[in-house]
This record gives C-alpha cells, sequence and structure tokens, in this order.
C-alpha cells in the first residue's frame, strides 16, 4: 500500500481514493504546480492534506472565509493533526506566538487570508516557516472575472518569491475558461498539472418549476419523503415561516441563518446531520463545510445571484451517488423582480463612498485614523439612521470588505451587562428566600466579583455551565432580577463586526478600487442573466446549459432534468388535456384542485390549461376557478 493511501485510511477511514485524488496528490508529491478544479463534493482537501501528512513541514492555506477555515481546522484537530488558523479576532501578540509554533510545535497545517499577506510583519515571520506545500483555496477569487473576486489574492504570488521551490496547488469548484486563465497567470503557476472532472451530476434530476403556490409545490416534493432535504430562502425571516409551516404540516424542520447565535446554528446543524430534523430551511450561509452524503432534495424558492453559486448550494445533493432533485421554484413575476431588485441593489462609486463615510462617522473615526479599530454594528439600526437601503448597504459593505479596506464578519453576539443594585446583605437575604435563584445568582457572584461596583459585561455561556442549567434560563432569571430592581440587567445586540483595516481617507481610499466596483458590476450583470437564461430556456437540457456555463461540452441530454422530462411527455399532452376536460364537467376547479384531483405534476398543469385557455376550451373566473367554455 502507497503512503498516501495509509495516511488516508490512518486519518480518513478510506480505502482508496477518489478520481482523480491520487492524480493530483502524486503531482504535488513529485514538487509540481498543480491545478485542481473539483465540482462541490469531489473532496478538494483531501488533495492537499494527504501529501502534507505524507511529507516533513507545514502546508499554508490561504482561504477567504473564516467559517471556513474553522471548520478544517476543527476537521482536523478531531482527527489529532495538529492545525491552527489565523482569523481576525487574534492579536498581534497572538498571532506572533502562532506563528513560533508553527516552527517549534509540530503543527502540519496553517489556514489565513490572503489579507494577512498584505502585512509586512506577517509576510516576514512566513518567510522562516519550514513550508512542503502552499495551497491556494477558493481560488477563483484571485480573477476579477470569478464571483468572489478578492483583490488581496494577487498578494499570494509574492510568496513564489520567497518560496521558489516549494509547490503550489490551487483549488476551486467553480471556475469558468477566462477565470482558469486568470489563476495560471495571477499565482504564475509554473506548467502546472491540470486536473478537472467533469461537472455533471447525472444522478441528479435538475428541475425548474414555474408555480403559482411555492410553498404547496414544496409540500409536493417532500411529501415524496425526499429526505434529508435543504430548502434555501433569501431572508432570515423566511427560514422561520417556512420551517414552521412544514413543522404544522407534520414534517420535522429546523432552520439555519447568519442572525442566530453561534449555540442555536450548531444545535439546529447537529439536529439536521443527525436526521432529528431532517429539512433545514435557510439562507445561503448554510452549507460551507457541510459534508453530508445522503441529502435527497434541495429547493430554491427564490432566483439565485449566479449559476457558480447554484450549483455549489444545489451540488449538496446526491453526494452518495443516489439519485436526488435540485429544484428550483419560480414564479414569471420573480424574474421581473430579480431584475429591478438587481439592479436597485447594485452600488455605484458614489453610494459606496456615502456607506464607507457614513460608517467612519457612525463610530467616529477622524480622518487620518481607524487602523485595526474594532466595533460592532447592527446593520438595520445603521441603516435607519441614515435612510440608507439595507440591501445596497450590505452589498457596498460586502464590497469593501472583498477590497480589504474593512473586514466584515457576519456573527450574530448579544453583549449583556449587568450591576446589583442593593447591597451584598441584601442579595443574601434575597437568596434565603428565593433558594431557586441561588446557583444563577452566586454563579455571577463567584465570576464577577466588581459587579457591585459597575455595570459588568458577563459571559452567558460560562455562567450557565458553572450554574447548570441553559442560557435561556439564565435571561429568564436576569429579567425577574431586573423586574425586581435587584440588578441594572442590559443586552445590545450585533448582527457583525467592522474591523477597518487603513486609516480613514475618504475619497483616496475609495477611488483607488474604483475601477474593480465597475468590473464586479458588469460580472454581476452577467451572472444574472445567465442564470435567468438557466430558467427561462425551455428548450434546452438543464444540465446542458450548466456545463455549457463552465466550459465543458456535453452532447448528450441528462434525460431526467424539467426540459427532458416535459418532452418525453409531450405526447401525453391530449390525455392530459383530457383528464382536465373530464374534471371541469363535473364542477369548477382550481389549478391546485385539478393537481390532486388528475395527479398530473404541476408543470403540466399549467402548459395544459394555457393551452386550453388558448384554444378557448375552457375559461377562468375571477375566484380563478376554471370552467368548461
Amino acid at each position: 500500500m502507497s503512503e498516501s493511501l495509509e495516511v488516508l485510511k490512518k486519518y480518513w477511514g478510506f480505502d482508496s481514493f477518489r478520481k482523480p485524488q491520487d492524480e493530483i496528490i502524486a503531482s504535488v508529491l513529485a514538487g509540481h504546480d498543480t491545478f485542481a478544479l473539483l465540482p462541490t463534493g469531489a473532496g478538494k482537501s483531501i488533495c492537499f492534506q494527504v501529501p502534507t501528512l505524507v511529507t516533513d513541514g507545514l502546508c499554508l492555506v490561504i482561504s477567504p472565509l473564516i467559517a471556513l477555515m474553522n471548520d478544517q481546522v476543527e476537521n482536523l484537530m478531531k482527527r489529532n493533526i495538529k492545525a491552527m488558523a489565523l482569523t481576525g479576532e487574534l492579536s498581534t501578540d497572538d498571532i506572533i506566538t502562532l506563528l513560533d509554533n508553527c516552527v517549534y510545535g509540530n503543527y502540519k497545517f496553517l489556514y489565513m487570508s490572503p489579507e494577512r499577506l498584505q502585512q509586512d510583519w506577517v509576510l516576514e515571520k512566513i518567510k522562516n516557516l519550514p513550508l512542503a506545500l502552499i495551497a491556494i483555496d477558493e481560488a477563483h477569487c484571485i480573477s476579477q472575472w470569478g464571483h468572489d473576486f478578492r483583490p488581496a489574492y494577487l498578494k499570494c504570488n509574492t510568496l513564489k518569491v520567497f518560496f521558489p521551490k516549494v509547490p503550489f496547488i490551487a483549488l476551486t469548484a467553480t471556475a469558468t475558461e477566462r477565470v482558469k486563465k486568470d489563476i495560471v497567470e495571477n499565482l504564475e503557476l509554473n506548467t502546472p498539472n491540470f486536473f478537472q472532472i467533469s461537472f455533471a451530476r447525472e444522478n441528479i434530476k435538475y428541475a425548474v418549476i414555474e408555480t403559482e403556490d411555492k410553498f404547496f409545490q414544496i409540500e409536493q416534493l417532500l411529501k415524496n419523503k425526499l429526505e434529508p432535504a435543504i430548502v434555501y430562502v433569501r431572508n432570515r425571516k423566511m427560514c422561520h415561516e417556512i420551517s414552521d409551516q412544514l413543522n404544522q404540516l407534520g414534517f420535522k424542520a429546523t432552520f439555519y441563518h447568519g442572525g442566530l447565535q453561534k449555540s442555536v446554528k450548531e444545535k439546529n446543524r447537529l439536529k439536521w446531520m443527525k436526521e432529528e430534523t431532517p429539512i433545514i430551511v435557510a439562507t445561503n450561509a448554510f452549507g460551507m463545510g457541510i459534508d453530508k452524503p445522503n441529502v435527497k432534495t434541495v429547493i430554491h424558492i427564490q432566483i439565485p445571484e449566479n449559476l457558480e453559486n447554484y450549483y455549489q448550494e444545489a451540488g449538496r445533493v446526491g453526494r452518495d451517488g443516489n439519485q436526488s432533485v435540485a429544484a428550483l421554484l419560480y414564479h414569471p413575476s420573480d424574474i421581473l423582480t430579480a431584475r429591478k431588485q438587481f439592479l436597485n441593489n447594485l452600488p455605484d462609486i458614489d453610494f459606496v463612498k456615502k456607506v464607507y463615510v457614513k460608517l467612519c462617522t457612525y463610530f467616529q473615526i477622524a480622518y487620518g485614523e481607524g487602523l485595526y479599530e474594532q466595533f460592532n454594528l447592527n446593520l438595520n439600526q445603521f441603516c435607519v439612521k441614515y435612510e440608507l437601503p439595507v440591501n445596497k448597504t450590505f452589498n457596498s459593505i460586502q464590497f469593501l470588505d472583498r477590497q480589504s479596506i474593512l473586514t466584515f464578519k457576519q456573527e450574530y453576539s448579544e453583549k449583556v451587562s449587568i450591576q446589583f443594585l442593593i447591597e451584598s446583605k441584601e442579595v443574601i437575604r434575597f437568596i434565603s428566600l428565593n433558594s431557586v435563584y441561588e446557583p444563577i445568582i452566586m454563579a455571577i457572584l463567584r465570576t464577577y466579583p466588581g459587579i457591585y461596583d459597575m455595570p459588568t459585561a458577563i459571559n452567558l455561556a460560562l455562567v450557565a455551565k458553572k450554574a447548570a442549567c441553559d442560557e435561556s434560563k439564565i435571561e429568564e432569571v436576569l429579567t425577574v432580577l431586573n423586574d425586581k430592581e435587584i440588578i441594572s440587567y442590559k443586552a445590545k445586540s450585533n448582527d457583525a463586526t467592522i474591523i477597518f483595516n487603513e486609516v480613514r481617507e475618504d475619497d483616496r481610499t475609495i477611488n483607488r478600487v474604483s475601477k474593480h466596483l465597475v468590473a464586479q458590476n458588469k460580472v454581476k450583470q452577467q451572472q444574472l442573466e445567465a442564470v435567468l437564461n438557466y430558467i427561462t430556456d425551455t428548450t434546452t437540457c438543464k444540465q446542458k446549459i450548466v456545463l455549457h456555463y463552465f466550459g465543458e461540452s456535453y452532447s448528450k441530454n441528462c434525460g431526467n432534468c424539467s426540459v427532458c422530462l416535459s418532452k418525453k411527455a409531450t405526447n401525453k399532452m391530449v390525455s392530459s388535456a383530457t383528464l382536465i376536460l373530464e374534471e371541469l364537467r363535473i364542477q369548477p376547479l382550481t389549478s391546485r384542485e385539478l393537481l390532486l384531483k388528475t395527479h398530473l405534476n404541476d408543470e403540466e398543469i399549467l402548459k395544459t390549461l394555457r393551452e386550453l385557455l388558448d384554444s378557448n376550451k375552457i375559461k377562468i373566473s375571477s375566484n380563478n376557478k376554471f370552467s368548461i367554455q
């Protein structure tokens, strides 16, 4: 057995590599620069983790997302592999200590964002590390034509100067031909070995379904027992609403979005992973690092921003190779709405500058100051204060984040501060009369001795652990104590953290990145049109459309998508019309009632009804009931 295979079996428990993991690993071990374009679920991380464990030295991994870094480090640590990540909340002293540990602590993996390479002192430290491999994850971010362009990635080629003999591996799940070329040129890869497997996922049924009633369609899809399932929605409110509706119908569903506390996110994720609640309704905050092979259904109920994201999210189904469904539900009005909202939410340079200046004003940052200062931000409150549209403002802040002008971390948190308003002897007396509160009050007093003198921030999770109860119980008791005027209790929530990476220079700061905004907006418009084409093209196989977008030719029709199945069903249209007319001769019916009575699918119903209306064989009333003409 080869050494690579031994490592795979020892740490991951697999007896063999997926194609072409073994070839990629062999290329890396031979010292070649390597480019791996592998679709979601193909096991990209194995391609740099295994060769690192086979060789002496450290692997430096450049990754754009804190959540992704933390997830990979956690998974490696679970396998007793030493790994660390340099995330944004670390102080300079912490980073120096961690980088020293990389030299002397026998670490194998060091994860960091590309922005770290812009800090000269960090680069100086990295130059002294015993690097065996440099992995550029999500490499499409280096291209201005990629869907997540981050100029900081352009700094990655600096590592080539300091480590000319260390092989590079660039990894991505989604890249068009133009983006592939940019990756090779911008990283200065030296005649790289290129590996790509087909984007075709023949076990996935790509279904685009036009429907008047999206929730009813979700119900029909899930009734087929196609679980576990993910239902992707656009906003947090819909997460709760759809999840509640599904539970009321007898399904077991939970929810996930960026506005949840970390503990709630993890709790809901685990319930879904263990299939206690096999359906999860989520925003696109859910999915990164999720490795669940038996997902049967992914449903999108709103139009995604680009085919790259859609392919990744839809690609979370069927990783076990079994038949699965990726359904996109839409109404014709969604297309008009998408175009309108998209254009309205696309910021120009003047708006980005306005948001940047307002942020500086909001946090009282003077001109020429602000470097590395960190603040909590409630985006809605900020937008209300300055009368800014939320979505357009969010897109502007995201742009500033990708340009490394600031770091924008979305993570819901709640800062709780309390102060006891009565003397200690009165607190003891209260406890003696209300023993039910004793464990919580004593845990607070023992942990925060200065809590009588001033408002003190407390850690709910720590107090809950010491009092052996849930955080919700702590909050309940604090509310009671506040109502009784025993304490002053304040909870201030925020949904993001802002770190300023540069001193404030207003025009100078924003003007130098204006060309990137123009290019980004052009790419985003092209990407939206590609998504709309995917939805509205009723003659081309959906699998073909996706593969063509990524520059891959696919000669045959998949035979399984909504277009291919619709073509197969064309010769059945007479019988569909006959079934509908028979029912309507009995009584007028709505399209939903016809769906239940005829057992035809939603697309067949709508298509046949349109044909019958056009031929004047039926009519529709003001209450949306169809009847014989």
